[in-house]
């Protein structure tokens, strides 16, 4: 929760992101996805990232791929090779919907930001209409599409009953209370981390617990 990615926020959040990232990737062996809102915000941190921490193995998914490139992305995640992998992809694109990574092929997602549309004249045209129909414009134009992809991407990890994975969201708009109520009652138990410490202190608990 101390990390905002609102975009008046983003140039301060790269570093922070990075640093979750890898604490999450160095925990356990294995297959990560970080899902962002948006290319331009992936590319930023993906190159701090390389920059910083070298020696993790990453992909990062393109604005322009074509059918080859994509089964070549997702070939990377199903190699059994016991090899460390984090790919960094878009909240919402082909990645976070409809890929079936079992076991071993991913065992950890990363949600940076609660993913709410860019503000824009339909999205507003939206806002205005459900204001006046429901009296709530801004949950069915952002927050409710928003918290779709974002449900839609942390699904990934877990496929099957003997699967075994961890979620992170990073953004302090994850806590609010009109957030937390379209979260699945599965997802009461989340823990709040206040740094990349914390956060590691949990993996290692967790994997602890999880042991093969």
């Amino acid at each position: 929760r101390q990390v905002s990615t609102r975009y008046k926020d983003r140039a301060d959040s790269i570093a922070k992101v990075s640093d979750l990232l890898d604490v999450m990737a160095a925990a356990q062996p294995g297959h990560y996805l970080a899902f962002f809102p948006s290319y331009s915000y992936l590319q930023q941190v993906w190159e701090d990232f390389t920059a910083r921490y070298p020696d993790q193995p990453t992909l990062c998914q393109e604005s322009s791929m074509d059918e080859g490139q994509r089964t070549e992305f997702l070939a990377q995640f199903l190699a059994r090779d016991g090899k460390p992998l984090l790919g960094f992809a878009v909240l919402g694109g082909v990645f976070g919907e409809g890929v079936d990574l079992t076991g071993e092929s991913l065992i950890g997602v990363a949600v940076v930001s609660p993913g709410l549309p860019q503000i824009g004249p339909r999205q507003e045209q939206l806002r205005d209409y459900f204001e006046e129909t429901r009296g709530a414009g801004f949950d069915y134009a952002y927050r409710y599409p928003g918290m779709n992809k974002v449900l839609q991407a942390a699904g990934r990890v877990i496929r099957t009953p003997q699967d075994r994975g961890v979620v992170l969201l990073i953004d302090d708009r994850f806590l609010a209370p009109d957030t937390r109520r379209l979260m699945p009652p599965h997802w009461e138990h989340l823990r709040v981390v206040d740094s990349a410490d914390a956060w590691k202190d949990e993996l290692a608990a967790f994997w602890k617990k999880h042991e093969p």
